[in-house]
């Protein structure tokens, strides 16, 4: 007997294949934290060997997605723009990977929060965007919340740690900012380009010797699953749902990010972050809750 017609295939809309998608991608991000803790190399190792599995789980969707991205794309990241946004990569994968490793998962979690502030912040000294108050006052909070966490930190050990988790985030806010400056420029190419360019960097500083089977297949499964597949699914995702939405679900790696490591390694975080963390947590869904009921004006 023939299907009613019009019905869709497991009663998904696109709608809910984006939900679904964002909601994986989130999920692989989250991950970040279990596969830092899971490592026993160093952090030089890491950033070098992780990037590049990445790249190469990249360079898979760069050819059969779409058609694959042409020449002009490749070769777009040759001019200033392309090269602003592989140095801005670079910079955010290595302080991303040197936060892990010398501060509190939920520290680093909770201030890359803060990035779409700090773009707008960014947007408004580079391009003179306007910026509206209650993203100014939920950046405030956030800043308020940085503080907290990174005050604490002094004395503590975790300074150097937190110090990284806030150049990788603001290096991250370039790269939302580089495409209003230039919209050409494709942010895949140079992802892919700046994954080797970390290891061509990073790799003459570590220890190969460091790495047995245990770290490859956890360096391997990083860089796959929360370099390179989350963006994809992400990006997959975004396509069929409000952008205010996919940001709303992407919040919740704030919290997912700690409390995994935290029931795999009891690794609890200090009561300043989950001060602090809590106060960025809050600004954030408020403006983005805001953000969609207004239709971003």
């Amino acid at each position: 007997m023939s299907s009613q017609t019009g019905a869709r295939p497991f009663g998904l809309s696109e709608h809910d294949k984006g939900v679904i998608l964002v909601a994986a991608a989130t999920l692989a991000w989250s991950a970040s934290g279990v596969y830092s803790r899971l490592l026993t190399t160093d952090a030089l190792t890491a950033i070098a060997w992780r990037s590049l599995f990445g790249g190469l789980f990249l360079l898979i969707p760069s050819f059969f997605l779409e058609g694959g991205m042409s020449k002009r794309q490749w070769r777009s990241v040759l001019r200033p723009s392309g090269l602003a946004m592989i140095a801005c990569q670079t910079f955010s994968q290595a302080c991303f990977i040197g936060a892990l490793y010398t501060t509190s998962v939920a520290n680093v979690a909770v201030i890359y929060a803060t990035a779409p502030f700090i773009a707008a912040l960014l947007g408004w000294l580079l391009l003179r965007e306007r910026v509206a108050r209650r993203t100014m006052a939920a950046g405030a909070v956030c800043l308020l919340g940085v503080m907290v966490i990174v005050g604490s930190s002094v004395g503590g050990g975790t300074g150097l740690g937190d110090l990284l988790a806030l150049g990788m985030t603001a290096s991250f806010a370039m790269i939302i900012v580089i495409p209003r400056i230039n919209p050409g420029v494709p942010s895949l190419p140079s992802t892919i380009v700046s994954a080797f360019l970390t290891l061509a960097l990073f790799a003459p500083f570590g220890s190969v010797g460091s790495l047995d089977f245990h770290n490859w297949i956890v360096l391997a499964a990083f860089g796959a699953t929360n370099f390179s597949i989350a963006l994809v699914l992400f990006l997959a995702g975004a396509r069929h749902m409000p952008p205010a939405k996919a940001a709303l679900i992407g919040t919740l790696e704030i919290v997912l990010t700690p409390m995994w490591v935290w029931l795999f390694f009891a690794e609890r975080p200090p009561a300043a972050t989950f001060a602090g963390g809590a106060l960025i947590l809050v600004a954030v869904v408020w403006h983005i809750l805001v953000e969609a009921r207004r239709g971003g004006r």
